[in-house]
């Protein structure tokens, strides 16, 4: 049997029921498209050669006549029309896509095959971030872990957590995945991620940096007790990072690292306003304003379903209020994204309000140019959080990571 090009292996092969039926149909009536070829290997046909070589019949080919452009068009045109692949099977084939090195070139051209990301995902009509996710998975995953997705058992988003994971627990997920246990997945990964965070939480040397800050940003990690541990914890923060208590969190340092005119802007909820309170006064601050961020949908919520998270102002010594006419509305629209994670708008407020002052964030989840950043999951280069084709946010599952 012929080898198979890079070109083919973009998509999955078909197997199981499927597989089996198009055995029994070469059995019974032959082989009826021929097997093209490309550059000696089988470039459309990979299931038609299989499905010949296990029906002991020999099969006939083709050779396609065309450039290699041409016969990666060839390929996607043909897999896009006579497939039924899921959004996450088609990131997989996009992240292979935008993968593939240049080869040689044809005798009838000198362009090599070379797609970009963005260009894959556009072929393929799915999301970047997506593409970008996949290509992780398709450089870190467990084999199992890949497959899962390719068979469409598997999210590109759960495929990515799991990618972080021991390679056993991979194969625990891709199990529970390709059985269609879903909800396990959900579980494995979370339980399993929030442990590993949790032993780094333990190994971290949590000392504060020495330097001298004007803005501190910070967004604790709350600990929030739920009416029923035995039910409520669910969606609790427990379920996604380490929590604190708060009489902990009053308790570090922040004040050393903070200049004797400092401002400090700091997340609190709803049901943690009075800890949020009492943690900015023991940091050595005195509460002045708070700004609003609004949802773009519905969480959870005893009293009233949450839409907003609110952001308090305090200040020691002498910091300038912004100038009059420059203040912005202390309501800010945007979307939602990973948990916990706050949108680019804060930053930049910020930044407009005090563009000089040396900035650091506490419990920072990615890094920002100009700014120091401190904490569990503090990264140490910047990255840009994933935008879709207009430049917005992505917003995505809290329990899964799925964009939605």
């Amino acid at each position: 049997m012929l080898p198979f090009h890079p070109f083919a292996e973009i998509f999955p092969l078909i197997e199981g029921r499927d597989f089996d039926a198009l055995v029994a149909d070469v059995k019974a009536q032959g082989l009826v498209d021929p097997v093209e070829t490309f550059e000696g290997m089988v470039l459309d046909g990979r299931n038609r050669s299989r499905a010949c070589a296990a029906a002991g019949i020999e099969p006939h080919f083709h050779v396609f006549e065309g450039t290699r452009d041409q016969a990666l068009a060839y390929v996607i045109s043909k897999n896009l029309k006579r497939r039924h692949l899921n959004d996450d099977q088609r990131r997989m084939a996009a992240a292979r896509l935008a993968s593939l090195a240049p080869g040689r070139p044809s005798e009838k051209t000198s362009q090599n095959a070379n797609i970009s990301r963005v260009e894959a995902a556009t072929i393929l009509s799915v999301d970047v971030a997506g593409v970008d996710r996949a290509k992780a998975v398709l450089a870190t995953a467990a084999p199992e872990i890949r497959d899962a997705v390719d068979k469409g058992k598997l999210t590109v988003a759960a495929a990515h957590s799991a990618a972080k994971l021991p390679a056993e627990t991979q194969r625990k997920i891709a199990d529970e995945a390709m059985a269609g246990r879903a909800n396990v997945v959900r579980t494995v990964i979370k339980k399993e991620a929030r442990s590993a965070k949790e032993a780094a939480l333990g190994a971290q040397q949590r000392a504060l940096p020495e330097k001298k800050y004007g803005v501190i940003y910070a967004d604790p990690e709350w600990q929030f007790e739920v009416y029923s541990r035995d039910t409520g914890l669910d969606r609790s923060a427990d379920n996604h990072y380490p929590t604190t208590d708060t009489l902990e969190i009053v308790t570090r340092p922040v004040a050393k690292i903070a200049d004797k005119d400092c401002v400090l802007f700091l997340w609190a909820t709803a049901p943690m306003l009075p800890q949020a309170l009492r943690v900015m006064g023991g940091w050595g601050f005195e509460y002045k304003s708070q700004i609003i961020w609004r949802k773009d949908r519905t969480g959870t919520g005893y009293w009233f379903r949450n839409e907003h998270e609110i952001l308090l102002v305090g200040t020691r010594g002498k910091v300038p209020a912004p100038a009059m006419g420059t203040q912005w509305g202390s309501v800010v629209d945007a979307p939602v994204g990973r948990h916990s994670e706050k949108p680019d708008a804060f930053y930049e407020l910020i930044e407009a309000y005090f563009p000089n002052l040396p900035k650091i964030e506490l419990n920072a989840r990615r890094a920002r140019a100009g700014w120091d950043a401190w904490g569990l999951e503090a990264p140490t280069q910047a990255e840009a959080s994933p935008t879709d084709a207009a430049g917005q946010p992505i917003a995505h599952d809290e329990e899964t990571g799925e964009v939605v």
